[in-house]
């Protein structure tokens, strides 16, 4: 094992993440970051540590002077980074020890996921496990030699005194070693081809999901154990899953899981949206911090969970989280906003729990006790110093039969008490806001509000996923088809990754669907050349996860889904669609050949591949391409997505149109539905009727 070669006895601490703290106006110290538009390195700018951001400047600095570089990895909402910030790189005397022996660069790890996922594999290669704040050492070439997670002040001191002795006095065993650690995150990253003729069988799914169901908590929803993360994909495979092999016990859990969540304290009860996850198996407290990748998923995994069973209390989220990111996460450019902070003020969750007398100084007395029932006033919703969070234990229907009160009175109630509440709860002191927009989270958010179109046919909602288009198009894109990464203060910069092209492609699919507007599918294809090009990653059709970085010593492929699905799982779905939308076969081969690189893992742990599991099923359940030709195209497409089924692609014009799809099958003053399955069609009908009857026969 490579950790036999280890130097030195590495620290970890299991970390969570995220908080904010007061800063005076009058700052005594002023480093590099200053000049940066990450809110999180803003928030180091004043830092008496000597930072640098990532670049050839600190890079070579390091070279000149021969000093290991302490590369320090975090996020704006990442409490315990903060927690290290306050005890160590705001502290003079650490600060000096950091100045005088290395190089110190801060990264922002949603700018920069390129180096954390580089120094994440280095130090989980090391210890066993990461977690962020990260902190890492290199030599001066950028190589890892050390790493950990969070510190305390004494043991980081100890730890650096330590490292940099060692490397005075051994420098070649230190060079040993990173030689050894270098050799260990390249066979990580290395991918062998499976040549294997590509096969899929829904015993595949079967054997995955069989194995899966021994981590359902089947009591509480979720997996059986904490903390519990919501992982929106998961629940949309196994929603699909259920729907097409009626397995009743994973249709129950995802019900079950859906209902948990959004009753629980991990849902804002007053403002709507989901923090990141919950600390106990209950979903009552959350890490407080509310990130918009999250709630953009969770808004498709709701939507299209109302559209396979209309369960209110799901319309209700959906409903409520587009109007908090709205409220709080939206720019002036249609953008949305990266993420909230969970702490205010150095409190984790203050501005968002309650004590007993303010809420009775708010809620009308005749009225107090059912208020306390309704939002667990009593054990099940105490928390800290005489706090409480806010949740339920049962839906409306429950418990307005439970308390024998009629259930339009209680709703109507229920909804004056929010309004009053979020009125009081404004008046607090917010927590910080990470004001930076990433294109892949946002083109998230444009699917995000697609989904909500099609479950609710809200106008609205497809008017704000144009409108985040347009920010991405006139933004977030270059002149010679590339994506930027990020956009803040009016800058986009840094070159994007494989995840937001991904996302990008899936979203301008998502549109052209629901507009019948070719332009996106245009765009779609364009960026999906571009992709083919610059990230290719060889033999296993898979795609890198970055584009070429010579100042980083490898080349991640990215292949497990987690809390956002795997690049290489989204960017394999696109090409599927767009196989089919475009008539462009290889495509789907390439997809296929994807597929068959992880095969072989995803029976042992289904939750890290269900968006794979989403591809495959392409290939296993019946999928219809719907052609839809004339003039009343638009009114026959909403007519189609009045019901669910888990696997249709449309392509509608009411004009002629050259599309694969659409091609020779324009009639003048009629309208026209085909249904298709891998290319081949049943006869064309007039009505939506008559076509939804082809798909369900």
């Amino acid at each position: 094992m490579l950790t036999k070669y280890n130097l030195f006895i590495f620290l970890f601490v299991t970390l969570t993440g995220c908080t904010q703290k007061t800063k005076t106006m009058q700052h005594k110290h002023t480093n590099a970051l200053a000049k940066e538009t990450s809110p999180y390195l803003l928030q180091h700018a004043h830092n008496p540590v000597n930072w640098l951001p990532w670049g050839d400047e600190a890079l070579q600095k390091a070279k000149e002077e021969n000093k290991l570089i302490l590369v320090s990895i975090g996020y704006s909402a990442c409490h315990w980074c903060h927690v290290m910030e306050h005890e160590s790189f705001e502290d003079s005397t650490v600060a000096a020890l950091m100045n005088a022996h290395f190089v110190c660069i801060k990264v922002d790890r949603e700018e920069r996921p390129d180096i954390d996922n580089l120094y994440m594999g280095a130090v989980q290669l090391m210890t066993g496990r990461g977690g962020w704040p990260l902190n890492c050492i290199a030599l001066p070439d950028g190589r890892p030699v050390w790493g950990g997670t969070y510190f305390p002040k004494a043991e980081w001191m100890k730890s650096l005194e330590m490292i940099n002795d060692i490397y005075q006095k051994d420098t070649q065993r230190v060079l040993e070693y990173a030689d050894k650690l270098e050799e260990g995150i390249k066979q990580t990253d290395l991918i062998p081809a499976v040549l294997a003729k590509p096969a899929f069988a829904e015993s595949d799914l079967e054997d995955m999901v069989e194995n899966w169901k021994r981590r359902f908590d089947t009591k509480l929803g979720g997996p059986n154990k904490a903390p519990k993360f919501m992982l929106p994909n998961n629940y949309q495979f196994l929603l699909r899953y259920a729907w097409f092999s009626n397995d009743v016990a994973v249709k129950n859990q995802v019900d079950l899981t859906l209902t948990q969540m959004a009753l629980g304290g991990i849902y804002d009860q007053i403002g709507g949206g989901f923090s990141r996850y919950s600390t106990d198996v209950y979903w009552k407290a959350p890490h407080f911090e509310k990130m918009l990748y999250d709630n953009a998923q969770l808004i498709s995994l709701y939507s299209e969970a109302y559209r396979a069973e209309e369960n209110p209390l799901y319309k209700e989220v959906i409903e409520e989280t587009i109007l908090f990111l709205e409220r709080e996460m939206l720019g002036d450019h249609n953008q949305f906003y990266a993420a909230l902070d969970a702490d205010t003020e150095g409190e984790e969750g203050k501005f968002y729990v309650w004590n007993e007398t303010e809420l009775q100084t708010l809620i009308p007395n005749n009225e107090w006790d059912l208020f306390k029932k309704y939002y667990n006033i009593n054990s099940a919703g105490r928390w800290e110093h005489g706090n409480y969070i806010l949740l339920r234990q049962q839906t409306d229907v429950a418990f307005a039969k439970s308390q024998h009160v009629n259930l339009s009175e209680l709703q109507q109630t229920v909804q004056r008490w929010k309004s009053t509440l979020l009125k009081q709860r404004n008046t607090r002191v917010r927590p910080g806001l990470d004001n930076k927009a990433l294109t892949s989270w946002n083109a998230l958010t444009v699917k995000a509000y697609i989904d909500a179109y099609l479950a609710l046919d809200n106008p609205a909602y497809l008017h704000q996923a144009k409108k985040t288009a347009q920010f991405i198009t006139e933004k977030l894109s270059k002149k010679d088809g590339s994506l930027w990464h990020t956009y803040s203060h009016n800058i986009a910069k840094i070159d994007a990754f494989l995840d937001d092209y991904a996302a990008v492609i899936d979203a301008w699919i998502a549109l052209y669907q629901v507009t019948g507007n070719q332009q996106y599918l245009v765009n779609a294809e364009k960026l999906t050349q571009y992709v083919l090009q610059h990230f290719s990653a060889g033999e296993n059709a898979l795609f890198y996860y970055a584009p070429e970085n010579k100042d980083l010593l490898s080349r991640t492929v990215e292949l497990t889904d987690n809390v956002i699905p795997a690049s290489n799982s989204v960017m394999a779905q696109n090409l599927e669609n767009l196989s089919i939308l475009l008539g462009q076969t290889t495509y789907r081969e390439r997809a296929k050949k994807m597929a068959m690189q992880i095969k072989e893992n995803m029976y042992s742990y289904g939750e890290g591949y269900s968006n794979w599991g989403m591809l495959m099923m392409n290939w296993i359940y019946p999928k219809y391409e719907i052609a839809i030709c004339g003039p009343e195209a638009n009114e026959i497409f909403n007519q189609l997505n009045e019901q669910y089924y888990p696997q249709l692609l449309f392509a509608f014009s009411k004009t002629k149109s050259d599309l694969a799809l659409l091609q020779n099958r324009f009639t003048e003053n009629e309208t026209t539905i085909y249904v298709c399955q891998s290319n081949v069609c049943q006869l064309p009908t007039k009505n939506a009727k008559d076509a939804w009857l082809q798909i369900t026969k």
